[in-house]
Parts: C-alpha cells; sequence; structure tokens
C-alpha cells in the first residue's frame, strides 16, 4: 500500500458545504466494522465483519456519524503511487437524499486528485460518480449459486494446473499488477496465506492463477489472472468443481465472455455493476489477464 494517509482536515475542507445536522466525519476505525457490516446488511450485502476487516486491512475510510451512530461510509485503496480503487459507499437509507454520499465521496477523495481512481457503481450511485469526473468504462457482472462440477477444459499441450508452490508468490504478484494494472502486494500475499490457490504452469513457469477464499454467504472467485479465455475457464471450473455442492460467488468483466459460460455451469448472474474511472486510462482486464475481481470494492 502506498503512504497515503486519509487527512480529517483535508476531508472536510474537500466537502466545502455544511454537513446535515447532526452528522460528522471521522476516520473509520477498526472498532467502527460490526456497525459497518449491519449498515451494509440493510442493502442486502451478504459482507461479513471478516470481510470489512480484510479491506479495511489494506486501505483507509471515511465514517460518517449522526449523535454517535454510524450512518455511512466509503473507504479507498491506494495501490502504488498512481492508481486507487473506492468502494462500500453506503449511507442508511433514512439519511439518503441529505447528501451524505456526497459529503463522504468527496473526504474519501482527498488528496487523491492525482490518482487514476476505480470503482464499480450501483445504478443509485452512478449519477454522483459521474458528476465528480468518473466515465464509464465497462460492466461487471456477479454471478453466484451453489456450484457444480464444471465440464473439461483442454489446455494447451504443456499446460497444467498445479497446487500454489513455495516459491510462487513474487512471480503471481507480478502477473495481478499486470493484471489489475495496479500494484496490489500486500493484498495478494494475505490472499494467498489465507485462501486456496490453483496455479497454471508450464514447465517452471506459472502463467496464472486462481483464489478461492470465505466470503459473504459462502467463498469467492478472484482474482483469476490468465493469459487466455481457455485457460481462465479452466481455473475458474477447478474451484467449481472442488466445491460442488456449496455456495460459489465471482465477479467477472461482462465482455469477456465469461458470463455466458458461467450460465452454463449453473452460476447465473444475480446483478451488474458500472465499471467507472476518473484520471484514467487504466489498462485491466482479460486484455492483460484479469479474469475476475477480488471483489467489487477493490477490484
Amino acid at each position: 500500500m502506498s503512504d497515503h494517509v486519509f487527512d480529517p482536515q483535508a476531508a472536510l475542507a474537500a466537502v466545502g458545504r455544511a454537513l446535515p445536522d447532526g452528522v460528522s466525519l471521522r476516520r473509520l476505525k477498526a472498532d467502527d466494522l460490526e456497525a459497518a457490516q449491519a449498515l451494509s446488511r440493510e442493502f442486502q450485502w451478504p459482507h461479513r465483519v471478516e470481510d470489512w476487516q480484510f479491506g479495511l486491512a489494506h486501505g483507509q475510510g471515511v465514517a460518517a456519524l449522526r449523535d454517535g451512530e454510524l450512518v455511512g461510509t466509503a473507504l479507498c485503496w491506494p495501490w502504488g503511487k498512481q492508481c486507487a480503487t473506492l468502494g462500500l459507499v453506503l449511507v442508511t437509507p433514512r439519511m439518503q437524499g441529505q447528501r451524505v454520499g456526497q459529503h463522504l465521496m468527496h473526504a474519501v477523495m482527498a488528496g487523491m486528485e492525482e490518482r487514476t481512481v476505480l470503482l464499480h457503481a450501483t445504478p443509485e450511485g452512478r449519477g454522483l460518480y459521474e458528476r465528480m469526473g468518473f466515465a464509464i468504462t465497462g460492466e461487471v457482472r456477479q454471478h453466484q449459486n451453489l456450484a457444480a462440477p464444471a465440464q473439461l477444459v483442454a489446455l494447451p499441450q504443456g499446460d497444467r494446473l498445479r497446487p500454489l508452490g513455495r516459491n510462487d508468490a513474487k512471480a503471481l504478484v507480478a502477473l495481478d499488477a499486470r493484471a489489475a494494472g495496479m500494484p496490489r502486494d500486500a493484498m495478494l500475499r494475505q490472499l494467498l496465506a489465507e485462501g486456496e490457490t490453483v496455479v497454471l504452469a508450464r514447465g517452471g513457469e506459472a502463467l496464472g492463477f486462481s483464489i478461492v477464499r470465505r466470503f459473504g454467504r459462502g467463498h469467492a472467485i478472484g482474482p483469476v489472472v490468465a493469459p487466455d479465455f481457455a485457460s481462465a475457464q479452466a481455473l475458474i471450473g477447478h474451484w467449481c468443481s472442488r466445491y460442488a455442492g456449496k455456495f460459489l460467488r465471482i465477479d467477472v468483466d461482462a465482455a469477456s465472455g465469461l458470463p455466458e459460460w458461467l450460465e452454463a455451469q449453473g452460476l447465473p448472474r444475480v446483478s451488474s455493476v458500472t465499471t467507472m474511472v476518473r484520471g484514467g486510462p487504466l489498462e485491466r482486464g482479460p486484455a492483460v489477464g484479469g479474469w475476475a475481481l477480488v471483489n467489487q470494492a477493490m477490484g
């Protein structure tokens, strides 16, 4: 992670107008995460407290409070010196229409004017993000269901799937940085340590990988990094077969061709979000090997 640090004074100055009566902003803290998880449940989001903890461990956030109660959040993840992702922008329904979300966005973006910033917008938030200079660049589709064994995918001769090796981390971190368009070393190393990983290899060289981990209602697949469509299918299908009968989720680029294949594997689309970028361009996605997100918030 970069040395970017949330500055409450700069954030409040960035808001530029009075907050609603009784509302204040401050840095989001670990002690807030049970309340944050309860807030996300108001929107039927499946995040566990542990999922919030993972997010905050690699980023920073702003909390909106009213009379001491958490009523809104916004988190950002600065990656390296040039990029960032932004997500988990939430305002309790009873406070919507009072520009709390706008204040949160201005606060969490303070100090990131020179960065390329990526987010995934729900229909409700898209207008605000457009007004803040974000441009639409694509769409991400969420697929989930009880997994079923996947159809076998033939790999090129010499390619194979194998377990994570002791010396793989450095190569996989580099593959992820290229596929995501930004360096995410610490986050990826935690995923490698805590999740399960399968590696696509040719001889002694790692060409791609996929990770599955506990998330929300069950397990989530992502990131998935692969040199081509068939390899991405094989890396995802490995987990569908391994977790057959268990709840799986994956978030993929709508234009990748994977949504149609996932439907055929019994993982239907349940929702879509709009990919938006401010300060681009940002090279990421299937063209450079990125086939599935870590999650919608962190990219």
